[in-house]
């Protein structure tokens, strides 16, 4: 088959289990934006979210200058020296940070990047379209401080000129509040001379790894792991996830597989963080005790999304006036399997954070690019599937072997996830959705 991956006549979604569309919908509705702000150097606002509209107070740039290395000139000069066969004489010479001479009638300037143009001047020729010339016959009359020059042709009107405010115009807002700043957007602050930027506070995040089974790397050796331990992978995953997007991380002790060590953990974290990021806890087993202890202390407003991997994903809040507070804390349980929880972050957590911290352009889901597969995906799934994949030399997209939820191995090795639909089968040579991992962890 060569065409669009296929989805079988076979029903999409599993009754019970909400969209993915829907349930990040529902994620950003119940969101009410930190509105704390403070104001940080420019050159460290990398990642914040703006909190209020940045307004240039001048244009950009501030006056007409040569976008080359060359030569000022009047038009009408250029086209009487070319006729005549006579070279043009240089009568200034202009570097940036320089300012010029009116263009007398007849001669030219020399100037380099971004000098600002004489009056008079209405175009530039590179140097690379001009040479030296000797001077004529009548040279001892005419002013020529720094020589002759012949030009190629006559340039277009403006030619290599940088006009004022052609960048930015004074009082145009260069910047909306809601932005989430990339160095970019710093570079462009700064030229409009933004020494500081009043910007959203960071959110405050624990993240916390529930199960009797985990061990931190370093805690022991793996020899002498006891039997049935893993190491915890996914905090050393979410934690700088969670930094790349300005988090403030607190990074709770292990919560052991207890009702009681559950509550008395995510209590105490509610009291002074945003949201609680746990990892396991949130499925169906008796030793779950995550999704029954929020909707004991508040209310579990989502849980299990029709997506593979990712499904016991879950959203609610702590109501504070359980630790003497106000307001909520909202607690996001991902997937204890580590796919799971890194999938799920990317996908949902990601944007309910950003939208959180006062991001305004967050989309729903990512853009998806059409690509070609160079796999077959004949098991169709009547969840929403997200295939860990890689690019290859010839422009197509490789599938790791083993997608078990478990397998960490694929998300190091993939460059992107295919956003398969819900019973969807794929055929080599099929045009899939492809979900560059670049994006996803900006």
């Amino acid at each position: 088959m060569n065409g669009k991956a296929t989805t079988p006549a076979a029903g999409p979604a599993r009754p019970g289990l909400m969209r993915v569309e829907d349930a990040l919908e529902r994620l950003l509705a119940a969101i009410d934006p930190v509105t704390e702000t403070e104001t940080v150097p420019t050159a460290g606002a990398a990642g914040r979210i703006l909190s209020e509209d940045v307004v240039s107070p001048l244009d950009v740039p501030g006056f007409d200058n040569s976008q080359m290395d060359g030569y000022a000139v009047r038009r009408e000069d250029v086209a009487r020296a070319l006729a005549s066969g006579r070279p043009l004489p240089v009568v200034q010479r202009i570097a940036a940070g320089q300012l010029g001479c009116a263009l007398a009638p007849g001669t030219v300037a020399r100037l380099f990047t971004g000098a600002p143009m004489p009056a008079g001047a209405d175009a530039v020729v590179m140097q690379e379209d001009a040479s030296p010339a000797d001077p004529p016959e009548d040279a001892d009359t005419v002013r020529a401080d720094y020589g002759w020059v012949r030009l190629g042709a006559v340039p277009a009107e403006g030619q290599w000129v940088r006009h004022r405010g052609e960048d930015v115009r004074a009082g145009a807002i260069v910047l909306p509040a809601g932005t989430r700043l990339s160095v970019a957007d710093l570079g462009l602050a700064a030229s409009i001379g933004s020494a500081t930027l009043r910007v959203r506070r960071r959110l405050r995040i624990a993240l916390a790894s529930t199960g009797d089974e985990l061990i931190q790397p370093g805690e022991r050796p793996a020899d002498r792991l006891p039997p049935g331990a893993i190491y915890n992978s996914n905090r050393y995953f979410l934690e700088p996830m969670l930094r790349r997007l300005g988090c403030e991380v607190t990074v709770l002790d292990r919560i052991p597989d207890d009702r009681a060590a559950t509550q008395a953990a995510l209590t105490e974290a509610a009291r002074d963080h945003d949201v609680i990021l746990t990892t396991g806890g949130v499925s169906v087993g008796e030793e779950d005790h995550v999704k029954p202890v929020v909707q004991a202390l508040g209310a579990l407003e989502l849980w299990q999304i029709a997506m593979k991997p990712g499904k016991p994903f879950a959203h609610g809040w702590i109501d504070r006036v359980h630790v003497a507070g106000h307001g909520r804390c909202h607690v996001l349980g991902l997937p204890g399997n580590p796919v799971s929880s890194f999938v799920t972050f990317v996908l949902l957590a990601r944007p309910f954070l950003l939208r959180l911290g006062g991001a305004t352009a967050t989309p729903t889901l990512p853009p998806a690019l059409p690509m070609v597969a160079h796999f077959d995906w004949p098991r169709a799934d009547k969840r929403r599937e997200f295939l860990r994949v890689r690019r290859n030399s010839a422009g197509g997209l490789d599938l790791f072997p083993n997608q078990n939820s478990s397998v960490l191995t694929s998300v190091a090795w993939a460059d992107g996830l295919v956003d398969n639909p819900a019973g969807g089968v794929i055929a080599h040579g099929d045009t899939v959705r492809y979900l560059p991992l670049t994006g996803l962890l900006d």
